[in-house]
């Protein structure tokens, strides 16, 4: 196989969001030039690393993406509301940025000269199962939530496109991601969620029976992902699609039980009625990437500690 050519200047659309921040520090690390397209609505300035250029725009904009995206060899579409309880009510806005966005930048890639495009997808495409077995990429795709078929439709655009401008693109399916310096919203982020409810001295709220089952891999995994991708030489990765996960399942009531443990003992969690578009299990089949990349997630089992003390450090108060 071909060597993977050294990555000189990336784009990272979200770039001052959660996963994409942690992957833009990665990266400028590496020395690579970073530039980082964000409308700043969920993502924050002072996330984006020392070295790497703000555009503050937005990647329905294509003037603001084409100028982002002069003379970058890889870019990494990040941008995203990520929201699968908000995408019910909001469907209309959800498809605006997540979809029609992901085709703006697309567009914007025809002729950039970019030579690699990665799309961040998500678990929430596949169908929904009722018991928690892990999900090969090849398993059924019939998304619950509007957020979902937005990113599947997504996918098959990148896939498509890039294909046809002759980019090596590739899809990666995060499942759920955690980590320092999330973003807090009543939405997203489980852990964030429940770290932030208790060090206020509140009372996090489970939604249905909290055996639902999810795959919580690290965010520092995610951005190992990314770079296992943009290492690998084209070949192994054009026209891809690998989940990112731990295969490990844990449930709901099992990060309200520890986090509790740790953070507030004896106090009990809220129950509130399960949400319409969340799934019951979705458990990661990692084999795949595995196989082709050799990534494997350092942290397999959850661990908070990072967590709780980052937030601890911001000064959230009982």
């Amino acid at each position: 196989m071909t060597a993977a050519q050294p990555i000189k200047r990336a784009l990272i659309t979200g770039g001052a969001g959660f996963i994409g921040h942690h992957i833009a520090h990665a990266l400028v690390r590496r020395g690579v030039e970073v530039t980082v397209l964000d409308n700043l609505s969920m993502g924050r300035r002072e996330n984006v690393p020392q070295g790497a250029r703000l555009i503050e725009g937005d990647v329905r904009d294509a003037e603001q993406v084409t100028v982002a995206m002069q003379g970058v060899d890889v870019v990494l579409h990040e941008a995203a509301i990520v929201s699968i309880r908000a995408s019910v009510e909001g469907f209309v806005r959800d498809a605006d940025v997540n979809l029609l966005g992901t085709l703006n930048v697309l567009q914007c890639m025809a002729d950039s000269g970019v030579k690699r495009a990665l799309f961040a997808s998500s678990m929430a495409v596949y169908a929904d199962r009722a018991q928690p077995e892990p999900l090969r990429e090849d398993a059924p795709v019939a998304p619950i939530s509007p957020y979902g078929i937005a990113k599947l439709a997504g996918e098959q655009y990148w896939l498509m496109m890039c294909r046809h401008f002759g980019i090596s693109g590739t899809v990666l399916r995060y499942f759920n991601t955690y980590g320092p310096n999330q973003t807090p919203t009543p939405y997203v982020g489980v852990i964030t969620i429940f770290i932030n409810k208790l060090l206020r001295g509140e009372v996090p709220v489970i939604y249905g029976d909290g055996e639902q089952r999810r795959d919580f891999v690290h965010v520092s995994d995610i951005v190992a992902a990314n770079l296992a991708v943009l290492d690998a030489p084209p070949e192994a990765t054009s026209g891809r699609v690998f989940n990112v996960g731990t295969g490990h399942a844990t449930s709901v009531n099992d990060i309200a039980r520890e986090l509790v443990a740790v953070l507030a003992p004896g106090r009990e969690p809220r129950r509130a009625p399960a949400q319409e578009g969340e799934m019951r299990n979705a458990i990661a089949d990692i084999s795949a990437i595995r196989s082709a990349l050799g990534w494997e997630p350092q942290r397999r089992r959850v661990s908070f500690v990072d967590v709780v003390e980052w937030w601890r450090a911001q000064g959230v108060a009982r």
